[in-house]
């Protein structure tokens, strides 16, 4: 086959180019004007769950979560996903959401949250776990997939624009810029940056347990996780979206998030910031991918909407398979760009 060039050394593009390599390709450059993990994927969450709310999206994570716990600590800790509702609506939201989960195979229960230490619960009327999900380093996880491609004869090109080389076949995995990449080979790919802004705080008086799962408030999305420093980080969706390539920390956000915070969790009240950044999803229409061929020779692996790092090792191994045997044992046909065509039907709603 001729030559593969993966535009993007995220979280994707090199779950891309290490699947081609497992799969037998020889001539494969995964190619970033950047570094390796140098754009969103540097700055996300760090996240992994398998609880949404659609069945496409669902796959895909279910697909995903094995190879992150192959990896193991420290790059990924099976501490769980706890969502806690405090509303009737977001109970019943909950538990059809669970039933739809428990459906497809993912072990997610309904818990008792006043079994977390330290979690403020007077108010939560129910909540819901699946202890197979947990937390990771994006930036750790991108840096090890990129090291085993080259391992694998994956040639790594930083600094370097992808479309400036000779190929055979074009790999769209650019997160927020896929849109001005696709737009120069000729394909309209409906993605748009939006910033989403996240919190450390500085370490915990007293010390985080190391099994606190990632916290999740059904109503309003605010979530926090423990960071390896005995912090936490924190993030939670904005009232009014912050649409394009600026990535500005609002302080405001800030304050809010940290009394959220001391309410939900009161043994981190009154802790301080370490830092705050934003970062950027490449959003889609209605929130899932866009995945497999959209042009001779062109493949598009973007538009996941803030879920992307979590979903990469199965959308990896999926356009390698596309790519090299013209089929993926992972069906895909939920995320064709062609789906925009017509009128969208599959909203995935649980976008943190």
């Amino acid at each position: 086959m001729a030559r593969i060039v993966v535009a993007g050394a995220g979280a994707t593009g090199a779950s891309v180019a290490y699947h081609l390599a497992l799969l037998g390709a020889r001539d494969v450059v995964l190619c970033d004007t950047g570094e390796v993990a140098g754009g969103s994927t540097g700055r996300a969450m760090g996240g992994v769950r398998q609880q949404f709310s659609t069945a496409a999206e669902v796959r895909l994570a279910q697909a995903s979560i094995r190879f992150f716990a192959e990896l193991g600590e420290p790059l990924f800790r099976q501490v769980g996903y706890l969502f806690v509702a405090t509303t009737e609506a977001g109970l019943d939201a909950l538990e059809e959401r669970r039933e739809l989960q428990a459906a497809l195979g993912v072990p997610v229960e309904r818990v008792d949250p006043s079994e977390v230490p330290g979690l403020a619960v007077e108010d939560v009327l129910g909540a819901v776990t699946c202890r197979q999900d947990g937390i990771a380093d994006p930036g750790g996880v991108c840096q090890e997939v990129a090291r085993r491609a080259v391992e694998r004869g994956v040639e790594l090109r930083e600094g370097k624009d992808a479309l400036e080389l000779d190929r055979g076949v074009l790999v769209i995995a650019c997160g927020p810029w896929s849109r001005e990449v696709g737009e120069r080979v000729g394909v309209e790919l409906p993605i748009r940056p939006l910033c989403r802004q996240l919190v450390d705080t500085e370490p915990v008086g007293g010390g985080v347990p190391e099994s606190l799962p990632m916290v999740i408030e059904a109503e309003t999305g605010f979530h926090f996780r423990a960071t390896p420093g005995g912090g936490l980080r924190l993030a939670m969706g904005e009232i009014e979206s912050r649409w394009g390539f600026e990535t500005e920390v609002d302080e405001a956000l800030v304050e809010d998030w940290l009394d959220r915070l001391a309410r939900r969790y009161p043994p981190a009240a009154g802790v301080d910031v370490q830092r705050a950044w934003a970062g950027l999803y490449d959003m889609t229409p209605d929130a899932h991918p866009i995945l497999g061929k959209v042009a001779d020779g062109v493949y598009a692996a973007c538009g996941f909407s803030g879920h992307g790092f979590m979903q990469s090792p199965a959308v990896g191994r999926a356009l390698a398979e596309e790519i090299l045997l013209g089929e993926s044992e992972l069906d895909l046909s939920s995320f064709r760009l062609d789906r925009f065509a017509g009128e969208t039907v599959f909203p995935e709603t649980l976008v943190l």
